[in-house]
């Protein structure tokens, strides 16, 4: 029987009402398990793992992330599988972040959550908790099928680093708006082989390192120099997602170029991010681009935000060459982007 260790870290998954029946709360794992006996038709030794401290994942944090993956890398020779039950609204940074901290993986780990808790009648975490340890478990001539970090959510497998939240509160929750989807759940459950990530690393190595010295600078119409400033010179920091409109388009104000460009002087790295779901940073492609190329902004391809912020804390934190750096921050490591 494979061996599939479940980590719960919290989320709405496994949280009950509250005494009062106005607030909800975490609970234990047993408590989930309980709400499932279905699991014992899976031919499947389910292990589990519950953080001290389950919490919300509103308060995810690089130190979680850093958590979970000594935890995966200590029972990685042990275990054949691994899924993780956490909340919806930081899932996506959580699996970007493992994809990125988790080198040569050849197992399976799986994110799920729900957008009910378990104990409601019209829950969704049934099925999205029973497929996705099915899909942990599954295994042809004893090499799993799934070596990656993926989410699964309501019917469909997506990769980690590929995936956003879309709704607050369809099930459908999440979407993968640059790359396919690796499996659809039905009748059967239909895995798109093609699309499933081998890692070229012949050896496992887990990395929990990251920087979180990092900064967002969205642009909108109208936006200030004093606000675009305050952001740039925030102290410590040592990378921004400058999030785009379109393809990678930003002010051409003189002012706007030249403190972007005095930042980078200093040293800071500076990514550049479509605030578009789908499509790619195509920096030059249209004169509002060319002169953030000309700077040394670097384009961040079809990156989703998630993927570029925890891709940027991993890469800060290993303290690479600068120029190493930008060529890794443009290189697919785990299938997060598209290379053109």
């Amino acid at each position: 029987m494979k061996r599939i260790l479940i980590i719960y870290t919290g989320g709405t998954i496994g949280m009950v009402e509250s005494d009062d029946g106005e607030t909800l709360v975490p609970f234990d794992l047993d408590h989930i398990m309980a709400q499932i006996p279905e699991l014992g038709k899976l031919h499947l030794q389910l292990e589990s793992y519950s953080l001290p401290k389950p919490i919300d994942s509103s308060d995810m944090r690089p130190e979680h992330w850093c958590t979970l993956t000594e935890i995966i890398a200590s029972n990685y020779a042990d275990m054949d599988g691994f899924l993780i039950l956490h909340g919806s609204d930081t899932l996506a940074y959580t699996a970007s972040a493992l994809s990125f901290a988790l080198a040569g993986l050849r197992k399976p780990v799986i994110l799920t959550g729900s957008q009910l808790p378990i104990g409601m009648i019209r829950t969704d975490a049934r099925e999205n908790f029973i497929t996705a340890v099915e899909l942990a478990g599954m295994h042809i001539n004893n090499e799993p099928i799934i070596q990656e970090v993926a989410i699964y959510f309501e019917y469909k497998l997506y990769r980690g680093n590929r995936t956003m939240k879309v709704s607050a509160e369809a099930f459908e929750a999440f979407e993968s708006p640059n790359y396919p989807v690796l499996a659809e759940a039905g009748v059967h459950i239909d895995l798109n082989k093609k699309n499933l990530w081998r890692s070229p690393f012949d050896l496992f190595t887990a990395k929990p390192k990251f920087d979180s010295n990092i900064g967002v600078l969205t642009m909108f119409p109208g936006i200030q120099k004093a606000q675009v400033d305050a952001i740039l010179n925030v102290h410590g920091q040592k990378g921004l997602i400058l999030q785009t409109f379109g393809s990678g388009n930003a002010t051409r104000e003189p002012w706007f170029i030249e403190s972007i460009e005095s930042a980078i002087e200093r040293g800071l790295i500076v990514l550049n991010l479509s605030q578009c779901d789908k499509g790619a940073v195509e920096q030059g492609k249209y004169q509002t681009s060319a002169a953030l190329k000309r700077i040394g902004v670097i384009g961040g391809a079809d990156l989703t935000l998630e993927a570029g912020i925890t891709k940027l804390m991993f890469l800060l934190a290993h303290e690479l060459d600068p120029d190493i750096l930008k060529e890794e921050l443009t290189s697919n490591l785990r299938g997060e982007l598209t290379e053109s």
